[in-house]
């Protein structure tokens, strides 16, 4: 994706909340004021305040180590200790063959439509695919996934409604492996991260596809919808306890008015946000670019754009 999709798509985070920026760097001097309306900004984009803080922290010191006066100067700076805080993506790859990813998250995260999104985006090289609807307590999810696979001629193995989710990864496992496909992805159920239940399914349906396949789930992502702000980051962190997770994946972007919580989780947890959803097409989905994030987030005609 170019420069100007990413810009396009975190418009919405510049004009409530990183926008203010542009108004902050017009500040004539580094106040009290200005830092206090800083913090408030940085808090308001859902950065939380443990990054907040920290960032605060740095570009206080960066300030007074330079010299630096005027508000404007610390445009540079902030954008290279936001970066800093953004893991570079693991490279995509389909090794080992088949190569296993579980979509992780609450429901309405937008996890099956990320599988879809992933596999057309994955289709287009090439790869051989199959698709597996583990999120066996929710009828509908079945049935959306099933819609995309008929739309990308991708098999989706699935099972009763209500049944082992365990039992669907498993078989969806087997006929990867027997059939030599290139990736296996699958969707998993999303009932509330708080639910222990549900927490101990995800490691057993993780667990089934390791017997069939050594090393799988090889990717554990976690699906995370940009809007839901700071509660974001208490999901991954419940996630995290119970699955390998090994990326993000930060749906809805473009909706969000805050941008933030990625920051949040790529700080707090060290985990790399793999991809983001950017648009409303199956094609929206981008591979995650620091640099292209963060200069969207901090453009300079931000507070302009309507």
């Amino acid at each position: 994706m170019t420069a100007r999709t990413w810009r396009e798509g975190l418009a919405r985070t510049r004009r409530a909340a990183f926008g203010r920026l542009g108004l902050l760097l017009g500040f004539s001097a580094l106040t009290p004021e200005f830092w206090q309306e800083l913090e408030a900004t940085l808090i308001q984009s859902d950065l939380g305040p443990r990054t907040t803080q920290a960032l605060l922290d740095e570009l206080r010191s960066q300030a007074h180590k330079e010299g630096l006066t005027r508000p404007e100067e610390l445009r540079a700076r902030l954008s290279g200790l936001l970066l800093e805080r953004l893991p570079e993506p693991p490279p995509e790859t389909f090794e080992p063959r088949p190569h296993v990813v579980a979509l992780v998250g609450v429901n309405g995260s937008g996890k099956t439509t990320t599988a879809a999104r992933l596999a057309a985006r994955w289709q287009k090289t090439g790869a051989r695919l199959l698709l597996a609807a583990a999120d066996t307590y929710r009828a509908a999810a079945a049935e959306q996934l099933g819609v995309w696979g008929e739309r990308l001629g991708i098999e989706v193995i699935r099972g009763q409604a209500g049944g082992d989710p365990g039992a669907v990864a498993y078989d969806a496992a087997q006929a990867a492996s027997s059939r030599r496909l290139d990736g296996l992805l699958v969707d998993t159920s999303g009932r509330m991260h708080t639910r222990h239940n549900l927490m101990a399914e995800l490691q057993k349906v993780c667990r089934v596809m390791g017997k069939v396949i050594d090393g799988a789930p090889h990717q554990v992502l976690l699906v995370l919808d940009a809007t839901t702000g700071q509660n974001g980051l208490a999901q991954a962190k419940a996630f995290t306890q119970a699955v390998p997770l090994t990326g993000v994946v930060l749906a809805k972007l473009d909706t969000s008015a805050r941008g933030g919580v990625g920051l949040a989780v790529a700080e707090e947890l060290r985990l790399p946000i793999c991809y983001v959803g950017l648009g409303e097409k199956l094609e929206d989905l981008a591979r995650f670019d620091p640099r292209a994030y963060v200069d969207g987030l901090l453009a300079e005609s931000a507070p302009a754009a309507g």
